[in-house]
């Protein structure tokens, strides 16, 4: 089967790309498979948004709810066994994929409950659980990059547990991320591990970043500040292009060179969130502007079918970026937006917003178990 020659382009140019979404139906209907052909896509990432709409618009999970709830399952066990019984039925779709790249892509992510964000300890005990409960060399088990989420991030790498960094909108957070990588997986090799096995991405949000910024610079606009209209939806770009700077001063480093014998792999930058929000802009932006080789960028089925339709991909588009990008954070600074504060806030709404999808999410399964009792 031919793949789409725009994803083609982009898997050339070394972007990996992976979906951003996940469901029992999309399963049972192989076209999860389909896209592995058709559309380059090497492996998934889900969250608890994505489960909520899985649950809510899908009837393949009746069969399991009604099982959950003949057991005499409580909601929070059949929240955990449906999510976790998706995720290895994805790995082993990604099997293959997995193998011919050497344990690089074919990945498939599957996250901590969100209300354990600011729990460290509870944090690492979900990832052992989930990661035992998958039973899979290739799944990636997602923690957030909160304060807390930092020491458990580096602990669970050190058990050899594979993990995808999620919910990373700060320059400042993101070196954080790097160094509890490293710390992992030190840890682990002083423990005796074989680093060569543990993986890591980082996801690093773009389109909520022009969100929160444009939403400020229409206020710094009203407000009389002049040069706000050329800033418009640049901020989030020019982010996430000196993330990628800073992976490649990272992991050049004599720190990284002593992993790299041992046999570690790089923590590799994912783009996450990259469909657009602003109807006004490319439904392409966030893909076509963040190509470099070895990046993740981790789509809405929308946004890849619209990369296959009509993107345009031509070469690298971050590497070479850096200097305008430093001037369009100093011009959202010279505006008068306080990164920290929008970096804070996109965090923290992130937390919110997911924490919600969970609470949604139970109460559809818990209704499925009554309804199946």
């Amino acid at each position: 089967m031919t793949a789409n020659p725009n994803t083609q382009a982009l898997s050339d140019l070394g972007v990996s790309i992976w979906l951003d979404d996940l469901s029992r139906e999309r399963l049972n209907s192989g076209s999860l498979a389909k896209l592995i052909d058709t559309h380059n896509v090497v492996g998934v990432t889900t969250n608890p948004t994505i489960f909520e709409s899985a649950l809510k618009d899908g009837e393949a999970y009746e069969a399991q709810l009604a099982e959950l709830a003949a057991s005499g399952a409580d909601v929070e066990k059949a929240v955990f066994d449906i999510t976790t019984s998706d995720v290895r039925e994805a790995c082993d779709v990604f099997a293959q994929v997995y193998r011919d790249s050497d344990g690089i892509d074919g990945r498939v992510s599957i996250e901590v409950d969100p209300r354990l964000a600011k729990d460290t300890n509870g944090t690492i005990a979900q990832a052992r659980e989930l990661s035992q409960a998958v039973g899979r060399e290739n799944v990636m088990v997602k923690i957030p990059a909160t304060v807390e989420g930092i020491e458990a991030i580096a602990t669970v790498l050190s058990e050899g547990i594979s993990v995808n960094v999620t919910l990373v909108f700060s320059l400042e957070r993101y070196r954080a991320v790097i160094n509890a990588f490293m710390l992992g997986l030190e840890k682990a090799f002083a423990d005796g591990l074989d680093i060569s096995t543990i993986h890591s991405v980082a996801s690093f949000f773009v389109s909520r970043v022009d969100t929160e910024v444009d939403r400020r610079l229409e206020l710094a606009a009203e407000a009389g500040r002049q040069g706000t209209e050329k800033l418009r939806s640049a901020a989030a770009i020019a982010n996430a292009r000196l993330a990628h700077q800073i992976a490649n001063e990272s992991f050049i480093s004599e720190r990284w060179q002593v992993l790299a014998e041992r046999g570690g792999h790089p923590q590799r930058l994912l783009m996450a969130s990259t469909g657009t929000k602003d109807p006004n802009l490319s439904d392409t932006l966030y893909v076509t502007e963040l190509i470099a080789t070895s990046v993740v960028n981790t789509m809405p089925e929308k946004t890849l079918y619209a990369l296959a339709d009509h993107g345009t991909v031509e070469r690298d588009t971050m590497t070479d970026s850096y200097v305008e990008a430093n001037r369009v954070l100093d011009g959202v600074a010279a505006a008068g937006i306080r990164y920290r504060e929008v970096v804070d806030t996109l965090e923290a709404e992130g937390l919110e917003k997911f924490e919600k999808s969970w609470e949604g999410l139970l109460q559809t399964i818990d209704e499925g178990l009554k309804r199946n009792a």
